[in-house]
């Protein structure tokens, strides 16, 4: 039986993982779960998993579900903020911590979470995306285990099981292509939040949608593989897959390419990750390779022209440093702006690009030092005060 902790459990990830040990309670026990601010969910899962230890980032919405689980008697510690969630990763019964609080604000609970000897089924793109440049050092010297979670990469995983490194070539995540697939950039100018939040094959929470309407959340699953694997990103190719059967694929040396299949479902990789290296049982309805998604599979190439920031993506990914970090930073605030209204879809792009830009000089500085978390954060906070000036934030 694992016992876990789920950071980010009222979100997509959080849900889905929570339905995983809801039909499988024989396999799961739920010490520990943080949250944003939305307590009726959390409370609800509260009473249906009675973990011992919760956390809200939010210090009235905490105090405020303290206050009526002393009223119902129920014995659940309430923690709050940043500090409540690192206790939730780090609880001494856990021994696996489920990391799906979006954005760089789930990167210290993970980080946290690895130096108490956690293993990790990483759902957050930003933990590596940011921090990769420590996390995996940290990953390897800890001796515990990283288990992704996020659908491409966990199908990457799985292809290579059973391979030896050596003989990996290429590796080829998949994409949707989201709500805006072939169409050129100046149909892009005045596209509104309603549109870009209408993703034609997966439900997700409203920053991940836009990045993948935006091309961004590839960008980030590029970096992502290439720690993660310990790849270059220029053997990391992006194919723009609208039907979302295939979920990613390797190609080998001898020229031989190995995907992964399944229903576009987030339960079969929370699985995957939390029965490692067992299978689970199977939740979902069977593949059915003669449904109609099945009889036309197609491939496409991710236009870099009409999607900028998948470009300055690859770029940040070579360059290293605190770039991806930057970057990411700049997307968070950006992306917000967006959805509440304050900026045009494509001065996402614009705004990251110029703080990107504004960030390269000193980024040689970083790379001939050995960077701390602390430094990344830093230097996220720095990104994002420049972003929100340029936003109007």
């Amino acid at each position: 039986m694992r016992t876990l902790s789920i950071l980010g459990s009222t979100g997509s990830i959080g849900t889905q993982t929570l339905e995983v040990c809801r039909r499988n309670p024989d396999d799961f026990k739920v010490a520990g779960l943080a949250c944003g601010a939305d307590t009726d969910t959390l409370y609800e899962q509260i009473v249906e998993f009675m973990p011992r230890v919760v956390s809200v980032a939010d210090s009235v919405a905490a105090k405020a579900l303290s206050s009526r689980l002393k009223k119902e008697n129920i014995g659940t510690e309430v923690l709050c903020g940043e500090e409540g969630s690192i206790a939730v990763a780090s609880l001494p019964e856990c021994d696996t911590c489920v990391g799906a609080i979006v954005g760089l604000a789930g990167m210290m609970p993970v980080y946290r979470a690895i130096l108490a000897g956690k293993d990790i089924a990483l759902a957050n793109k930003e933990t590596l995306v940011a921090g990769g440049d420590v996390i995996m050092p940290l990953i390897k010297q800890s001796g515990v285990a990283l288990l992704p979670v996020d659908s491409e990469h966990c199908a990457i995983w799985q292809c290579l099981w059973g391979e030896k490194r050596s003989n990996l070539d290429r590796i080829l995540i998949t994409a949707s292509g989201g709500p805006f697939r072939g169409m050129k950039r100046s149909e892009l100018m005045n596209v509104s939040v309603e549109k870009a939040l209408a993703h034609p094959t997966w439900k997700m929470g409203g920053k991940i949608t836009i990045d993948s309407s935006t091309m961004m959340n590839k960008g980030l699953e590029v970096i992502e593989a290439h720690h993660l694997f310990d790849i270059d990103v220029d053997r990391i190719d992006i194919v723009v897959h609208p039907q979302s059967v295939i979920h990613s694929m390797i190609r080998l040396c001898d020229g031989s390419v190995l995907g992964q299949m399944g229903k576009p479902s987030m339960i079969l990789p929370i699985m995957v990750a939390l029965y490692y290296p067992e299978r689970g049982p199977r939740l979902l309805e069977e593949f059915d390779p003669f449904c109609e998604k099945c009889n036309n599979l197609t491939f496409e190439r991710c236009d870099g022209d009409v999607f900028g920031l998948v470009p300055l993506a690859y770029k940040a990914g070579r360059a290293g440093g605190i770039l991806p970090a930057v970057m990411n930073a700049a997307n968070e605030v950006a992306v917000h702006a967006f959805l509440d209204g304050k900026i045009g879809f494509l001065d996402i792009e614009k705004s990251v690009k110029s703080v990107y830009s504004e960030f390269e000089d000193t980024n040689l500085y970083w790379k001939s030092h050995s960077m701390t978390i602390e430094d990344i954060i830093a230097c996220d906070k720095e990104a994002r005060i420049k972003t929100s000036e340029i936003v109007g934030l």
